[in-house]
């Protein structure tokens, strides 16, 4: 008579050891899940494409006021703001700790260095111009490129606007006069690129290939001093593409700079502001799915007689991600006001607005 009676008791006690066994999992499962991100503002998103100037060798409080409140994502540094490596530092420092001071994602500082006449650093290298680095092999353009990431990092400079993809087509198209492209080949323009690149990455910055797609076709004027057309049929404007096709099929991940000239056989628009050319060639066509930031908008809009502003939300509504507005704290404050106001009117839609704030997440979290 025992027997029967010790089954069920075994079984329950069995019963019970299970579900003892299972409890820890079971209130684990009851826990509360973790606070979700804050859905970022308007202003946030906005904030986040904005990459700006200032005057002086040190930032005004008015600028890293509107940085702590996420009015700003990026900086760029001229050769005006830079006279030392101890300065640099301590500047750069500076920006981001005001980042910091209001929890937002670490800033882009940027800077052109390119190497000879074009070089914001002068202890950094490379010291030799694009075109005579040209003439040397991609191992050491690369080692040159490692090395100038390494110093730009050290320097607290994250993105370097560089290198220039440009396959000069034109005897005097300025950038060859200056020396900045690598050569007239477009093969040698794509394997050298994506050497220089690739050391810049390395060194642990980010390159930004310029200007897309293409200023070799330009004649002596440069776009900074007037309103250039490209006359070249797509089939001549595909060709000098390779540089980008290159550096995508060996998995670099750069920025890519749009340029303010116009291309005809594309569009009427200025390639900053061209959905044909940021959406269908870029990623459309070239499938390109990481950040871009417009040339000079301050520049484009002087030569156009408009305002930065009136630029910056043509090319946001394009599909431009990060937008460059040079000159003062008042011209880059207007410029943001006028990206919000169009925000909050839906002549920016919000689909545009979180798919650009994605990229340059992504693009930050590399950093």
């Amino acid at each position: 008579m025992t027997r029967p009676l010790l089954r069920p008791l075994a079984f329950a006690l069995a019963l019970a050891l299970a579900l003892l066994a299972l409890a820890p999992a079971a209130l684990a499962t009851a826990q509360p899940p973790a606070p979700a991100t804050p859905t970022p503002t308007r202003a946030e998103m906005l904030g986040q494409r904005m990459m700006v100037s200032f005057t002086g060798t040190t930032p005004s409080a008015a600028l890293l006021s509107r940085i702590t409140a996420g009015q700003v994502g990026g900086v760029i540094l001229f050769g005006s703001n830079i006279k030392s490596a101890s300065q640099l530092l301590s500047l750069t420092r500076k920006l981001q700790a005001a980042a910091r001071a209001g929890t937002r994602p670490r800033l882009l500082i940027a800077t052109d260095q390119e190497g000879g006449l074009v070089r914001r650093l002068p202890w950094a290298p490379p010291a030799a111009s694009a075109q005579q680095l040209g003439t040397t092999s991609t191992a050491h353009i690369r080692s040159v490129g490692h090395a100038a990431g390494v110093a730009l990092r050290q320097a607290g400079v994250n993105l370097d606007l560089a290198p220039v993809a440009d396959v000069p087509r034109r005897s005097d198209n300025f950038l060859l006069a200056q020396h900045r492209a690598f050569s007239t080949s477009r093969f040698v323009v794509a394997d050298d690129t994506a050497a220089f690149a690739k050391g810049l990455e390395g060194g642990g910055v980010l390159p930004a290939y310029k200007h897309f797609p293409g200023l070799g076709r330009a004649g002596a004027t440069s776009t900074d001093d007037a309103v250039v057309h490209i006359d070249a049929t797509t089939t001549q404007i595909g060709r000098d593409l390779l540089p980008y096709r290159i550096a995508l099929r060996r998995t670099l991940r750069p920025v890519i700079m749009l340029s303010t000239a116009v291309y005809p056989a594309y569009s009427s628009n200025a390639a900053a502001w061209s959905p044909a050319i940021v959406q269908t060639l870029l990623r459309g066509r070239l499938g390109f799915g990481g950040v871009t930031i417009t040339d000079a908008l301050s520049a484009a809009a002087s030569v156009r007689g408009t305002t930065p502003g009136k630029l910056a939300v043509r090319s946001a509504r394009a599909g431009a991600d990060v937008l460059l507005v040079t000159g003062s704290d008042a011209t880059s404050q207007a410029a943001f006001n006028r990206l919000l106001k169009a925000a909050r009117s839906g002549a920016i839609p919000a689909s545009n607005l979180q798919a650009s704030y994605n990229r340059i997440l992504r693009l930050k979290s590399r950093l």
